[in-house]
């Protein structure tokens, strides 16, 4: 049952982080497991290595993108966590049965709503930047909020009379 359990764990957090290079190695120890073991149980219990999972789950959220944002096949490549687009490309083609352009083209022929601008996507996916301070106002993270101040903050601006107000 704790064995499970941890397995369980490392494929949610593959799951969670598929975008992110997660050594197999520091899965394994998380789980209790050597590295080798920790491949032979995953395998029995999902039926595939935790490696062949990951890249399965990229290509199902690649296919999602295609289908529905308005990005290239490179930067939805880059997105779902490849590194290579002649990885990308040839894994797609292995699980899909056919290439990511010509998927998203069949996609398109096939109907569906209008893709999502990339930059909205892009945006989403990264954050908003922080726009500099003005002179003499000073920025500070929004009280109770837990998110990257460099892409979530408001600044307070000196009011005439000495208050201070919030400026979104």
């Amino acid at each position: 049952m704790v064995a499970l359990r941890a397995l369980r764990r490392a494929r949610d957090r593959i799951d969670r982080d598929y975008g992110e290079e997660i050594g197999i190695e520091a899965l394994a120890s998380r789980a209790g497991y050597s590295r080798e073991h920790f491949i032979r149980a995953f395998r029995a219990t999902y039926g595939e290595t935790p490696g062949r999972y990951r890249t399965r789950r990229r290509i199902e959220r690649a296919c999602e993108l295609l289908r529905s944002v308005n990005l290239t096949v490179t930067e939805i490549c880059h997105l779902v966590g490849f590194t290579s687009l002649g990885t990308f490309s040839a894994r797609f083609a292995e699980q899909v049965g056919m290439s990511p352009t010509r998927y998203r083209a069949d996609a398109a022929r096939r109907g569906g709503p209008a893709p999502i601008p990339g930059c909205f996507a892009l945006m989403w996916e990264t954050g908003l930047p922080a726009s500099p301070p003005a002179p003499g106002v000073r920025e500070q993270a929004a009280p109770g909020v837990r998110e990257r101040a460099e892409h979530r903050t408001f600044r307070e601006a000196p009011r005439p009379g000495g208050t201070v107000t919030s400026q979104a």
